[in-house]
């Protein structure tokens, strides 16, 4: 069988610890990095922020991380992304750290982009992630905001996302790829660059990503496995997760604003009246579901 490949696909590679990445110069885009990490019991890994902000996402595991802003220790506490709420961490620009694994194994991402100011340093632990229950029906999803909107940072955004069985999300599809104002000078769309990082439970699932703009001069539909992740540098990026398998993605976002302004395609905003009740599976993760270590 031939291996599908796409060129906003970008795989893991688990020889080495740092097993995904993503630059501006891979992504043939302008502001946004990405890095997923795996680490064993006292592994380490050190990065420089230098000009960008970065938000570091604990996927599962406990961390101690150390920085010249401050240190934080035995941070995350699910053992999986789908074993509870989120920890991360904002780090501003020129801000060096170590992380240090504390648990059996960690896994976490981050994702940075240039700014302009300083920020301090914030921990965001599950108890403070807002949970957002959107759609209906067989578009029932969970959003995990850790980063949204007025978090006070330059431009990036963070959330996270759970598709049950058989559910759309980023439905209706809708796009954030030019910055339009209407005449009072209220930002109606966004120019953002975004990742989908996915996570798949049972681990050997997978789900599917239509990228398309309105002239099709892009239009890819794209097979994703665990741990895979999509460049969403344009047009409309809906999501179907397959029956039996649950969906997840990190998103981050960075652009022109820091927002999530986007634009749903006209072709099929009008889903949105026939959507009935909730999925009786939203939310898919809890706080309860947060150990203290992270095993």
């Amino acid at each position: 069988m031939t291996p599908y490949t796409s060129h906003l696909l970008v795989q893991p590679d688990f020889s080495k610890p740092a097993y995904l990445t993503v630059t501006p110069e891979s992504a043939e885009w302008e502001h946004l990095s990405f890095q997923a990490v795996q680490l064993k019991i006292g592994e380490q890994w050190a990065f420089d922020t230098n000009a960008n902000e970065l938000v570091l996402v604990i996927l599962g595991g406990t961390l101690d991380i150390h920085s010249n802003r401050g240190e934080w220790f035995g941070i995350g506490s699910r053992r999986d992304v789908f074993s509870g709420m989120p920890t991360c961490l904002f780090l501003s620009q020129h801000t060096s750290f170590t992380v240090t694994c504390v648990s059996a194994q960690a896994d976490f991402a981050c994702g940075w982009a240039k700014s302009a100011n300083v920020y301090p340093p914030r921990l965001v632990t599950p108890e403070e992630v807002e949970i957002e229950l959107r759609g209906g029906g067989n578009v029932s999803r969970q959003i995990n905001r850790m980063v949204p909107p007025g978090f006070p940072c330059d431009r990036l955004v963070a959330v996270e996302v759970y598709t049950p069985s058989g559910n759309w999300s980023s439905y209706p599809p809708h796009k954030h790829d030019h910055r339009i104002m209407d005449a009072t000078g209220t930002l109606l769309e966004a120019d953002l660059e975004e990742v989908y990082f996915y996570k798949i439970n049972p681990q050997d699932g997978f789900a599917y990503q239509r990228i398309y703009t309105d002239d099709r001069n892009l239009d890819e539909l794209i097979l994703v496995h665990d741990s895979h992740l999509v460049l969403s540098p344009e047009g409309y990026h809906p999501v179907v997760s397959a029956p039996g398998y649950t969906t997840y993605y990190l998103n981050f976002l960075a652009g022109s604003d820091q927002s999530l302004t986007a634009t749903d395609d006209p072709d099929h905003a009008w889903v949105k009246t026939t959507w009935g009740a909730l999925d009786p599976r939203v939310p898919v993760v809890s706080l309860a579901q947060n150990t203290k270590n992270g095993a």
